[in-house]
């Protein structure tokens, strides 16, 4: 056999048997191998296999491993008869269809109902929730330990933290605390100016800004930047096994990566908030002026007035339990990422968003609590 012979293109006609009526001829011939794999399936798809059929060999010059493969996931499951093979031939083609056999079938993917989503998305959350209450019992006995045992805080990594989440922070709140208060001061004097109530505007914003404005937004940019950071540093460590080395060094975790942490947001945040507040009624001060007439001194006398120090207080007495419910869940969500970086990218998105709906569902139970202790 020449070797023009050998290379001559794969054919397969579909004839009708002489000898047994009703049965389909698939006859093979030409070189079936890898190389003309992309012309043995345009044969092949020109063809409408019947369920009965006998393939005829007889006129092959060759097949491999990759035809047979061709073949054999376009023949039906059963019914199908294999004549006039060569000896090498047939049993390359006897391997791959044993080979077949022997992988399991694929799970078809089955598209899930709209109860069936809510309940595994109902089901995540409450896993999700019940993890982060678990790693904030987990905290809050730490914290009480330090408390107890002040010689138990690492106070390098305490002050490291601290700079981190609070001092390195000041620059951003300010501007996005002061840009509120120039907004909200604005917006409301729009308002009051037809009415001739311009003095008023004081009142919202020194309220507005202290009990919910300030907290919140500072809040919100915390998440941003320190709660991601959290889960990005610890999945980090997690991801080169450095707090695996922790543990085999007989630390504690939680002693030396998260109650820093946790501890350093806590104080920070209140601080940040007391930021925001004097930015943001520094911001109504400087548009008070061009826009509603109302100089700096009337400003500051009607703010003396109309603004009760409870109000600051209410502000700043969140800001603590916002802290906790960040640092817990950045690094609780750092602590529990998958060993791989996509996963950690996936976690702090998650931190994020987590940390920003926990910090507006917090503040809507704050209102209600001081809404009914009359605050």
């Amino acid at each position: 056999m020449n070797d023009a012979h050998r290379e001559s293109p794969p054919r397969a006609r579909l004839e009708r048997a002489t000898d047994a009526p009703g049965v389909d001829v698939l006859r093979l011939s030409g070189s079936w191998r890898l190389a003309f794999l992309a012309e043995i399936d345009t044969e092949l798809r020109a063809l409408a296999l019947p369920a009965q059929l006998t393939i005829d060999g007889s006129e092959l010059d060759e097949i491999d491993s990759a035809a047979a493969l061709a073949l054999l996931s376009r023949l039906p499951a059963a019914g199908v008869e294999w004549t006039g093979f060569a000896q090498n031939d047939a049993r390359i083609v006897e391997q791959v269809r044993h080979r077949l056999e022997g992988v399991p079938e694929l799970p078809r993917h089955r598209a899930r109902g709209l109860f069936e989503t809510i309940g595994r998305d109902a089901e995540i959350l409450l896993r999700v929730a019940l993890g982060h209450l678990s790693f904030l019992g987990a905290a809050t006995v730490g914290i009480g330990a330090s408390l107890l045992n002040p010689r138990r805080v690492r106070l390098r990594e305490l002050s490291a933290q601290f700079e981190q989440v609070c001092l390195n922070a000041i620059p951003v709140v300010s501007l996005v605390t002061l840009l509120i208060g120039v907004v909200v001061t604005y917006l409301l004097g729009l308002q009051a100016k037809q009415y001739g109530a311009n003095i008023f505007v004081v009142d919202g914003v020194g309220i507005g800004a202290t009990r919910e404005f300030a907290p919140i937004i500072v809040a919100i940019i915390v998440a941003g930047r320190s709660g991601a950071a959290f889960t990005a540093q610890l999945g980090s460590m997690r991801l080169t096994e450095e707090t695996d080395a922790i543990r085999t060094l007989g630390l504690s975790p939680l002693d030396v990566l998260v109650l820093p942490r946790v501890i350093a947001l806590m104080v920070a945040l209140p601080l940040l908030v007391f930021i925001g507040d004097v930015m943001s009624l520094a911001g109504g001060l400087l548009i008070a002026g061009p826009m509603l007439d109302i100089t700096p001194t009337t400003f500051l006398e009607r703010l003396r007035d109309a603004l009760d120090i409870s109000h600051v207080y209410v502000g700043l007495s969140k800001a603590p339990v916002f802290a906790l419910a960040i640092a817990v869940i950045g690094c609780h969500m750092g602590m529990t990422v998958g060993r791989d970086t996509r996963a950690v990218g996936m976690a702090t998105t998650s931190t994020v968003v987590q940390s920003i709906v926990s910090v507006i569902l917090l503040d809507a139970a704050f209102a209600v609590f001081y809404q009914e202790l009359g605050i």
